[in-house]
């Protein structure tokens, strides 16, 4: 088991792709601390009745990435219940999504600060917290969770607050990568494709031979596809690749799919 003795935080992470990064991650000997905001019965059960099973110890703490306050408390409350009083791999996977397409005009105030505080500045508070930590140890993986193509900084129509938080993180995470190289730290972002509902907690044989009509690749995304990308970066041997945007889409371009309506 490859990160025995390691923990990670998952924010985000009692259902979807940050439950499945939970599970991979825990398999590998990684104890885990889950995050969630409202999901409190999933994030215990997960914690108590599917992670401990792998031997491997396991917590559930509710805070909101969004709120400066609640993030300072994440970290604290993370690294005093860690073994070494240290998070050796953060996923930042939480972020807040508005599905419905909506002009940049049309949006509330408050939508578009609870947008960029939830999907960069709670991000780059939490990963603030932490490194200090990681630093000590010479030692840490992080993780970022951006969307397909983020990398290129297109504009994206109808989702203009949260694709500019997300390219924001797209340049935090390359800068990040280049700091903390030194201190044997890695930062990458993992960007998905489409993968909706109950597909981010499906592994890929569950969806081998499903058709999507709208995936490259023909069958739909799975969480195991997510979370296999980011086990493979959060390995020791893996310490040479860092400030990476990998898209994990099955070639599918999401901006390109969202066209305004005429």
């Amino acid at each position: 088991m490859e990160l025995t003795g390691r923990t990670a935080l998952i924010t985000g992470s009692a259902k979807g792709l940050g439950k499945m990064t939970a599970l991979m991650l825990a398999r590998m000997g990684c104890d885990i601390v889950l995050n969630y905001v409202t999901s409190e019965q999933e994030a215990l059960h997960l914690a108590a009745d599917l992670i401990q099973q792998f031997g491997v110890r396991a917590t559930a703490i509710q805070a909101d990435i969004a709120k400066r306050d609640e993030v300072a408390r994440l970290a604290a409350d993370a690294l005093a219940w860690s073994h070494n009083r240290s998070i050796d791999i953060l996923i930042n996977n939480a972020g807040p999504f508005i599905r419905e397409r909506r002009l940049f005009a049309d949006y509330d105030e408050a939508d578009i600060i609870t947008l960029l505080n939830g999907n960069l500045l709670g991000v780059m508070l939490l990963d603030h917290h932490l490194l200090p930590r990681m630093r000590e140890n010479k030692w840490g993986r992080i993780i970022h969770f951006g969307f397909g193509h983020a990398g290129e900084g297109r504009g994206w129509p109808q989702r203009a607050v949260y694709a500019s938080a997300k390219t924001g993180l797209v340049s935090f995470t390359k800068t990040l990568a280049v700091e903390e190289a030194a201190s044997s730290i890695t930062v990458h972002m993992v960007c998905p494709g489409d993968i909706r509902g109950g597909n981010k907690e499906r592994t890929i044989n569950e969806v081998q031979g499903e058709q999507d009509e709208e995936s490259p690749s023909s069958r739909p995304g799975s969480g195991e596809d997510v979370a296999r990308v980011i086990a493979f970066l959060c390995l020791p041997q893996s310490d040479y690749l860092t400030g990476n945007i990998m898209d994990v889409t099955g070639g599918f371009d999401p901006i390109k799919t969202n066209i305004l309506p005429t």
